[in-house]
Parts: C-alpha cells; structure tokens; sequence
C-alpha cells in the first residue's frame, strides 16, 4: 500500500503511561505500531495480529484493550497504559511484576506484558479473585512456555499483598 500524504495524517495526541505524548498517524496505523515504532513503548508485543493472543494488551482509560485491533486514531485523548508503565519507578517492580519474578512466571516473555496488564486491570476490580477467575482471565492469553501454573500462583500472591497494603495504616508504599 502506498505511504499517505501528510495531509492525510492526523496528529494523535493522548497520555502514555502518566505522560502526554502525540504521534502522527495515518487513519490506518494500529495503536501496536504507533506505540512501538512512534513512541518506543516495545513492551506491547504484536504477537497474532488478531486480538487472540492477547500480547498486545493495553490498558486504555483503565480498561484492557488489544492494541492490535485498535486504531491509533482511536487514542485522542485517552490514557494509555503499557507494561512499561505498571512500575511505580523505574527502579522499582509492581506488586504484581514482582511476583511474577519470584514465582518464574514468564520463560520466553513474550506473552509476560499482555498478561500483567489484563490482571493489574483485574485485580484492582476484583481485589480477592478465586483460582477460576484467574485462569479466566489469564485463559485469554497465549502462553507456550509456563503452562501458566506458575502465573496463577504470582497473581494469587499479588493479590493477597495488595490486600494487605490496602488494609494497612502505614503510610509507607508495599516494600517488594
């Protein structure tokens, strides 16, 4: 297909994980392209293209989206969350990254940020899930190496310690 002429562009401009970013883009561009190849955010990986695999999830105004079956064009003013912006710093892993971590719950990675996200968004809606919530939620992803036993297990205990964080007085953020 041929490039569109510049007039045909539109400049998207919406919030990147808590910043405001813009990118040009031609009304078919898909959000998986504007964020990885426009704006660097390589985290949302383009895995089947079909919204089936799920490793293109994003959080878009809080709520689980394939970016692989989203327009760029759709992102006006949005707030868009990548995996790269569940840390609470750069130096620093989310309650659930962590426990991804301590519980090898990823292999290759490839699926690791589509699943984080689909659970960060579950998690804060159901914040005591059982077992068969979170394979539901985590059965709308492809994985090829866990067997996702492993991720079951690190949601679980993510969970239990956002509840103990929320449930504390301290002032102090969750140590992980």
């Amino acid at each position: 297909m041929p490039r569109l002429s510049a007039a045909h562009r539109h400049r998207v401009g919406f919030t990147l994980n808590g910043k405001p970013v813009a990118v040009e883009a031609e009304p078919r561009l898909l959000a998986t392209d504007a964020l990885r190849h426009g704006l660097g955010a390589t985290g949302t990986h383009v895995g089947c293209e079909h919204g089936v695999c799920g490793a293109c999830t994003v959080l878009i105004d809080g709520a689980p989206a394939r970016a692989c079956l989203t327009l760029a064009v759709q992102l006006e003013g949005r707030e868009v969350t990548t995996v790269e912006g569940l840390a609470p710093a750069q130096d620093r892993l989310s309650v659930l990254q962590a426990a991804f971590r301590r519980h090898h719950a990823l292999q290759c990675g490839f699926c690791t940020a589509g699943i984080l996200i689909s659970l960060e968004a579950f998690l804060r809606e159901q914040p005591e899930p059982s077992e068969q919530a979170l394979r539901e939620v985590v059965g709308g992803h492809l994985c090829r190496c866990t067997g996702y036993t492993p991720i079951i297990a690190a949601a679980r205990e993510a969970a239990a310690l956002l509840r103990q964080a929320s449930q504390s007085t301290a002032a102090e953020p969750l140590d992980v």
